[in-house]
């Protein structure tokens, strides 16, 4: 029996790797699954892959996270589809090793992989509500994370690492400090480190830098499936029903960092992000 009939699911950065393994998944289990996609070209390619393998609950609605009004878009035409939200991946990911700014002048990494997904989440909680989940694709980069207040574009000192560590430690304290204010509607917010996996995260699609690596290293990682699993069991689980605000590995509770823990950072950065989505933030 499919344990989503009647189920509507968002996937971030459906279009490929854990994205669109996810996607898939979700679709086998008879949900009705939306996927945001930043690229019209790639989105529509896996859009008709999906379409082809038999899955006409479907649909692609485009959006860049890296652009607040896009995003905002996207919440309004699903809004005018949809009346509920059952399931929110927010899977997509962003890495690049030279410092690259979002629409709105925020750090690319921060931008996309946390504040794009931090104004998706919470525009779409008014059409979410009891027994919706939430689940964030963090990594294990976290652990050497750290929030850089008063630099948060990272206008000095950029490197890759710095970076993306923070991005993704933000996503860690956004599930826990989220958490704790849906919680008593009954939607629950969890997060988890898919491990090594081989996608396109690196890849640069202009120059095509990092498909060498990638492919060198591919028989080493898991595969965007196994990378998939965690998060596919976060939001589909009848053992996870009333499990909230924690951090997964390999389908179980995970050690996380002692700072991601930190409630009272989480709710300052909750507050900032607040604050930087309600105005363009050029200046910030």
């Amino acid at each position: 029996m499919k344990r989503l009939l009647g189920k509507t699911a968002i996937v971030t950065g459906a279009n490929s790797g854990m994205g669109m393994a996810t996607a898939r998944s979700l679709l086998d289990e008879g949900a009705t699954v939306v996927m945001l996609c930043r690229s019209e070209k790639r989105g529509k390619e896996a859009y008709k892959k999906l379409l082809s393998d038999g899955n006409s609950r479907t649909y692609l609605i485009l959006a860049d996270l890296g652009d607040y009004e896009s995003i905002r878009q996207f919440v309004q035409q699903f809004k005018s589809m949809f009346q509920r939200l059952d399931i929110l991946v927010n899977n997509a990911g962003f890495i690049s090793l030279d410092r690259q700014e979002t629409q709105e002048g925020l750090e690319r990494q921060f931008g996309i992989n946390h504040i794009g997904h931090f104004l998706l989440t919470t525009s779409l909680l008014d059409v979410m509500g009891n027994g919706s989940r939430i689940v964030n694709v963090a990594s294990g980069a976290h652990k050497t994370g750290k929030i850089h207040f008063d630099d948060i574009n990272l206008h000095k000192g950029f490197n890759v690492i710095k970076a993306y560590s923070q991005s993704k430690l933000a996503n860690v304290l956004f599930t826990r400090e989220l958490a704790r204010r849906v919680a008593d509607r009954g939607i629950t917010v969890n997060c988890c480190h898919p491990g090594a996996v081989a996608t396109n995260i690196g890849i640069d699609r202009e120059t095509g830098f990092g498909k060498t690596v990638t492919g060198l290293l591919k028989p080493f990682f898991q595969t965007p499936e196994e990378g998939a699993r965690t998060a596919i069991f976060l939001a589909t689980d009848e053992s996870v029903k009333d499990i909230t605000g924690e951090y997964f590995y390999k389908c179980k509770i995970a050690k996380s960092s002692k700072r991601s823990k930190d409630m009272e950072l989480a709710k300052k950065l909750f507050e900032f992000s607040e604050e930087l989505v309600s105005r363009p933030t050029r200046s910030a």
